[in-house]
């Protein structure tokens, strides 16, 4: 079964009291202890996110790592992705994290990973990637549409309800035609 969990914020790095989200990520592998990767790339691999990930993820009955393109773990990344039961994508800089992915071939071995089953997941920019196409601050201090991956159909609007720009910005995108409406379908 192919499953994207997209979550426009919450989870370990934003909600660290609240475990709720992350502990249903973990379930969805179906396994006893599912192997969870963390890719940090839209925060340039801040060490103090790879760190929360691992304060919490530590603690939970999983095998956690992190997958760094500026430290790759192993010349072989298709196989070190296909390896894993979750891929858990971090927030930050949405534009950089797909040129990037792009650059490395990610994008690809990202696709082949959903298509084989393996849980995907992320929040913020890491919920953006995955869709047709998104509402960003990539760019600076002002919201912009970005053409994403497309692994799921339609737009999507991160921090909609936790930011007072997104929903007016979002919903402008979507009047004027420069975004789809959200498709909550999969």
């Amino acid at each position: 079964m192919r499953q994207i969990i997209a979550m426009g914020g919450g989870g370990f790095s934003m909600e660290p009291d609240n475990p709720l989200l992350d502990r249903y990520i973990l379930k969805q592998a179906n396994k006893p202890c599912p192997k969870i990767c963390f890719i940090p790339t839209a925060s340039g691999d801040a060490d103090s996110y790879i760190g929360k990930f691992y304060d919490f993820f530590n603690q939970q009955n999983c095998v956690p790592s992190h997958l760094s393109l500026f430290k790759p773990p192993t010349r072989d990344l298709e196989q070190y992705v296909l390896d894993q039961d979750i891929i858990y994508v971090g927030g930050g800089n949405t534009k950089n994290l797909l040129v990037l992915w792009k650059e490395w071939g990610l994008d690809k071995m990202l696709r082949k990973a959903w298509e084989q089953g393996i849980v995907l997941a992320g929040l913020s920019a890491g919920s953006i990637c995955w869709y047709e196409e998104g509402v960003t601050d990539s760019y600076g201090d002002t919201l912009e549409p970005l053409q994403a991956l497309g692994f799921l159909k339609g737009s999507h609007c991160p921090h909609y309800d936790g930011e007072a720009d997104r929903r007016p910005a979002y919903r402008r995108f979507i009047t004027q035609g420069i975004l789809q409406a959200r498709d909550c379908g999969g």
